[in-house]
């Protein structure tokens, strides 16, 4: 009984249910009842929180506005939607669900509903109540803050709510009958761009009747009969988060019989770099205790790293001269954290006689270590490269909603000294749409990136970073060169976790300098300021019972604007969906589009292992945000201290442990 409405949200057709998505699932899919395309996207956030959104495209009227809009097409609106479960059905009680649609900006389609539903099987009943877009008169506009009126005016609220309701009949996992009551009056919507041309008098019925066929588990199609007069149809495929698409399997290493004969030293320098690690040592102290210093270049948990160690050395079976071991995990020859454990403890480990859970209370992670031994290293890994498809949309431009960029990404990184790296990254896009006829804001920082965008082939980075890791885990970092296509100059930052990485607090600062459009290695001189200057405050609160974490930055942003960014993200095995939200002092621009205008974006990074087989340390990070606009930007850091740190902390390394076997 999850499926999706029209516009996309869990419900019937036109209306929706107390139902929501499944904790960490994913929704997409169009659907059609003319005179609205709707394309939309949803995601079970959390247990019994939806969110969802939506483009909303009116056929047979044109956008609005000038003649820049000329190349637009037909009427288009963006929206989002929320959905929050307050209670669960139980066996007398319905569901009950809150739910609060397109609260802000132009607020085509808005409204705040309550609507409960009980299961009855193979029935499902559900009845509502809903201003606005589901009331009895349509709600305001606001361009720039959020409007929830079940919240600020619940009396109003009431008054201008109407019932909904329907039914489903589910006989099969496979097909789903539905009928349900709409209360919508579209003839008295007068916000919505299709009331003129199609809704000057009530449609025909109120009575909207359905069917829904799952061909397979991850794909629906509906087919309707809606208001009396239209026929509709809705198709959507939904996914679990992070599962991979080819189930992830790492060949083991298997020894020759010639490594055999040497000695136990080389044999498992040998065996890593077999596994997937380099810039190798391996020594046995006079205090009988095996060193093990190597990075990690394939296994995405450092914590797996650890294990495939673990198994290596139960394998290889050192001698009985060898009773304790230490492994540091290090990024460039920057020690990641120490891991120290018994011989015996790995064998019982190996050999079932000891549960994971104990073998972690009796080894010990210390993410202190910053130095490294001065013994020659093997196989040392001095260049990095690779290559991986690159796609970004340019959405809502007058000349045309939907535009892209499709081509490749390709990087070399160069490791010349312990966190010294020179990277160079190039853009190429054989096909390409960008352009636009919008002119640059009044202080424009990213609302004239569009010509660097039209570049077919860009060299994207060139830059030095140096990451330094002092004791007591205070990290540095410092890059200078191209580090992003529009700007130059350098960057900055410090870093260090608390309360075992609960928190991680740090300072950012940028000088920086536009580059000459089409000219790789030429500077700006026509420019409205000579430099750009950023400093922050950061803060990162990690919430891994949740796997939630909650970013702020507070301080100075490109155009001189002051202010507050904030940013949420949700790792889910592997995949982290994050959304900001910035909120700066706007009284420093002087035209409409960004005075009062606050930052909004949602983004995801995807590691590649869901689609190779096997493990990797490779991800794929994928934003949408307006890029119109010049309100609380940054640079694009290529380094970050906070995402460097990431999950090697104490507190994470206890949720991931679970990887270690």
């Amino acid at each position: 009984f999850t499926g999706p409405a029209n516009w996309g949200g869990t419900g019937l057709m036109e209306t929706p249910t107390a139902r929501v998505m499944k904790e960490n699932r994913y929704r997409f899919g169009v659907s059609q009842v003319h005179p609205y395309r709707t394309y939309y996207f949803g995601l079970g956030v959390f247990d019994r929180i939806e969110v969802d959104g939506r483009v909303t495209e009116i056929l047979g009227v044109q956008a609005p506005g000038s003649e820049y809009w000329s190349g637009y097409g037909n009427y288009k609106d963006k929206a989002i939607d929320f959905k929050f479960q307050m209670l669960k059905e139980t066996k007398f009680f319905p569901a009950l669900s809150l739910g609060v649609m397109d609260p802000h900006g132009t607020r085509k389609y808005p409204s705040q509903y309550i609507v409960a539903s009980k299961q009855i099987y193979p029935f499902d009943f559900s009845l509502g109540l809903g201003n606005g877009r589901f009331g009895k008169r349509p709600l305001s506009s606001d361009d720039n803050g959020f409007q929830a009126e079940i919240f600020s005016d619940p009396r109003q609220w009431w008054n201008d709510s109407q019932l909904f309701g329907g039914v489903q009949f589910s006989p099969s996992d496979k097909f789903s009958l539905m009928v349900e009551y709409s209360p919508i009056k579209y003839e008295k919507q007068t916000a919505d761009p299709a009331q003129a041309e199609y809704f000057t008098k009530p449609v025909p019925s109120k009575w909207n009747f359905g069917l829904r066929w799952k061909p397979f588990q991850w794909s629906e199609i509906g087919v309707s009969y809606q208001r009396g007069e239209q026929f509709g149809v809705n198709f959507s495929m939904a996914f679990d988060i992070g599962n991979p698409l080819i189930p992830i399997y790492d060949k083991p290493y298997v020894e020759g019989q010639k490594a055999k004969s040497t000695p136990f030293c080389e044999r498992m320098i040998a065996a890593l770099h077999g596994s997937g690690f380099s810039d190798i040592v391996v020594y046995i102290n006079n205090a009988g205790t095996m060193v093990i210093e190597a990075q990690n270049d394939k296994y995405f948990y450092n914590t797996r790293a650890i294990g495939v160690i673990l198994k290596l050395i139960a394998g290889i079976a050192p001698g009985n001269d060898v009773d304790a071991i230490e492994i540091v995990l290090h990024k460039n020859r920057i020690p990641t954290y120490k891991f120290a454990t018994t011989l015996p403890d790995v064998m019982d480990l190996q050999k079932e006689r000891m549960e994971l859970w104990e073998f972690y209370l009796v080894s010990k992670f210390d993410t202190k270590v910053s130095q490294l031994s001065d013994r020659g290293r093997r196989y040392k890994r001095y260049f990095d490269y690779g290559i991986k498809p690159d796609f970004k949309p340019f959405l809502n431009d007058p000349s045309g909603f939907f535009k892209y960029r499709l081509g490749f990404a390709g990087w070399l990184s160069c490791n010349i000294w312990p966190g010294a790296t020179l990277l160079t990254e190039v853009l190429t896009y054989p096909v390409n749409t960008v352009s636009t006829v919008n002119e640059p804001l009044s202080r424009p920082v990213r609302s004239d990136v569009v010509p660097y965008l039209e570049e077919n082939l860009i060299l994207s980075k060139l830059m030095f970073n140096q990451t330094y890791k002092a004791e007591n885990e205070v990290y540095a970092r410092f890059a200078a060169g191209i580090l992003e296509v529009e700007y130059t100059g350098f960057d900055a930052e410090l870093a260090k976790p608390l309360r075992n990485g609960r928190f991680i607090v740090g300072l950012n600062g940028s000088v920086t300098k536009k580059r000459e459009v089409g000219r790789a290695f030429e500077l700006k001189t026509d420019d409205w300021k000579d430099y750009y200057t950023t400093a922050f405050v950061k803060g990162r609160l990690n919430i891994p019972e949740k796997e939630l974490a909650l970013d702020v930055m507070a301080g100075q942003f490109l155009a001189g604007d002051k202010g507050v960014r904030i940013t949420l993200s949700k790792f889910i095995k592997g995949v982290t969906i994050y959304a900001w939200y910035g909120i700066t002092d706007t009284s420093i621009f002087k035209d409409s589009s960004n005075r009062g205008y606050h930052d909004k974006g949602v983004g995801v990074t995807i590691p590649f292992n869901l689609f190779s087989g096997e493990d990797s340390r490779t991800t794929y990070n994928y934003a949408i945000a307006p890029w119109t606009r010049d309100v609380a930007q940054d640079i694009e850091h290529s380094y970050s201290l906070f995402n460097y740190i990431g999950r090697d902390t104490k507190i994470y390394i206890g949720k991931d442990k679970q990887y270690m076997q």
